[in-house]
């Protein structure tokens, strides 16, 4: 089944950041930034504030065209370095299996990013998975982990009311 072909709740069952909520998690990242030596430019901010208030994953694309304040597209090479910043801070997420990008609603630094991904809606919910027999069993074995980034399909709470 594609996303959205038995959807039938209402919208706003994954709604995005706005207002206070939004001005707070910029906040944040500006003072996260700062800690570390880094900059939050200007199309940096933009990306994250649309990744914040977005009800879902956002692909490249998506990020691309609604760059502009007033409608106005970015260049490619714009949205793609904000997003290669925000992932290597931490501040955004790509899932690998929609190919789109979602920010990072955890709050550590350095944790295992996973995912609940709903069949139906396309929303996206991070949580932090208990991983640690298996990365034990990895370095045990001699491998060293970089990364991980486990996703998981199904419904939602949401569409499985509906």
């Amino acid at each position: 089944m594609a996303m959205g072909d038995a959807c039938h709740h209402e919208d706003g069952a994954h709604p995005g950041l706005t207002g206070a909520a939004l001005a707070r998690a910029l906040g944040a990242a500006e003072a996260r930034c700062t800690e570390t030596q880094e900059r939050l430019t200007p199309p940096r901010r933009r990306v994250l504030e649309l990744l914040l208030e977005s009800d879902g994953p956002l692909k490249a694309y998506d990020l691309i065209g609604a760059f502009g304040e007033s409608g106005e597209p970015a260049k490619p090479p714009t949205v793609y370095r904000a997003l290669e910043f925000l992932e290597r801070l931490g501040f955004a997420h790509r899932i690998e299996s929609l190919n789109a990008y979602v920010p990072c609603r955890l709050e550590a630094d350095g944790h295992l990013a996973a995912f609940l991904i709903c069949d139906c809606c396309g929303a996206a919910e991070e949580f932090e998975p208990d991983l640690a027999p298996a990365l034990a069993a990895a370095k045990a074995a001699g491998y060293a982990v970089r990364t991980v980034t486990l996703e998981a399909r199904g419904r939602c709470s949401a569409c499985g009311e509906a």
